[in-house]
């Protein structure tokens, strides 16, 4: 069977539908966007100020100490904050999960198995309203977009729970690694720490986000390239300003001297930043519908399935 030319041609006059961007923006902008985050790490390593400090809004009530002598405050369950952030007329809802400090105990058995139930249980309620038979119009999007996987300072290298979460997290979620508070670490043992954790990962096969697929074109592969060779960002966090050469900055003093949060000489939060949201929002967002949902959702029809041809058929 003969397979029609297709030509593209250019129209006599103008038409007007390149202005169908414009209606999708439009459309888009009025509905706004949702972006969900989930921060996974040890108590103690400055989840709630990272995210405060990227966002550059107060979402999350940090845990740290108020006075030096007092304890560590803990996240006891998991909490989900909301915000509403407004730039330039884009809407962003905002959802952030933090959850408890796991590896914290004595028996760590199992701690992880919260986390992944959470991540998962957001596939299944998304599952169940596409289900429905008049479902909604647009089904809000709970489904967890991105975990930033907090690692301890150490130096050395990861500890096996921090493996197998990690391991767990990336089966089911775009995983996004970060030393935490690598301001406590020299440049040279920050260098030497982030090759050992990404030697780690690759011997432990744990395939991390960003991914590279046919779709993507030559700059967006290299700028994927440039991502894979930062990770683990080395970041610093802070709600506070500090003077430097008179200039108010976001930063923190230490024994070394002013930290400047967005000096990428200092370290690499500008780069998370910019990673998380200015270059990659959309595509978190586009893969974990089309490649973490989608195999949960495969997976589940699938089983849907067999249960239904397993089951006995009605008496003859």
């Amino acid at each position: 069977m003969a397979t029609a030319a297709v030509e593209e041609i250019r129209a006599p006059s103008y038409v007007g539908f390149d202005s169908i961007t414009r209606q999708i923006e439009h459309k888009l902008l009025k509905r706004g966007f949702q972006f969900n985050v989930i921060v996974v790490g040890q108590t103690g390593l400055g989840k709630s100020t990272l995210i405060n400090t990227i966002f550059a809004s107060h979402l999350i009530d940090s845990k740290g100490r108020l006075e030096a002598d007092e304890p560590v405050r803990q996240t006891t369950e998991i909490q989900t904050v909301s915000h509403v952030i407004v730039e330039n007329g884009v809407r962003l809802r905002l959802n952030i999960v933090d959850t408890p400090g796991y590896g914290d105990q004595v028996n760590n058995e199992d701690c992880w198995d919260p986390i992944i139930k959470y991540i998962k249980d957001q596939h299944s309620a998304y599952l169940r309203k596409e289900l429905t038979a008049k479902r909604d119009r647009y089904i809000q999007d709970t489904r967890i977009h991105c975990a930033i996987f907090f690692i301890n300072p150490t130096g050395h290298s990861l500890r096996p729970i921090d493996i197998i979460v990690m391991k767990k997290l990336s089966e089911v979620v775009n995983v996004v690694p970060v030393i935490a508070k690598a301001d406590s670490l020299t440049f040279e043992e920050r260098e030497a720490f982030k090759q050992k954790i990404r030697a780690e990962l690759v011997y432990q096969n744990i395939r991390l986000y960003p991914f590279d697929t046919d779709e993507l074109d030559e700059e967006e592969l290299q700028l994927n390239e440039q991502i894979r060779n930062l990770i683990p960002f080395a970041v610093v966090g802070s709600e506070r300003n500090v003077i430097i050469d008179g200039v108010p900055v976001r930063g923190r003093k230490n024994r070394w001297g002013v930290i400047n949060v967005e000096d990428e000489k200092h370290c690499e939060f500008v780069y998370l930043r910019n990673f998380l949201t200015r270059t990659h929002l959309q595509d978190l967002i586009e893969t974990t519908a089309q490649i973490h949902y989608e195999a949960f959702r495969s997976q589940q029809l699938l089983a849907l399935k067999d249960a239904s041809a397993s089951r006995p058929g009605p008496p003859a």
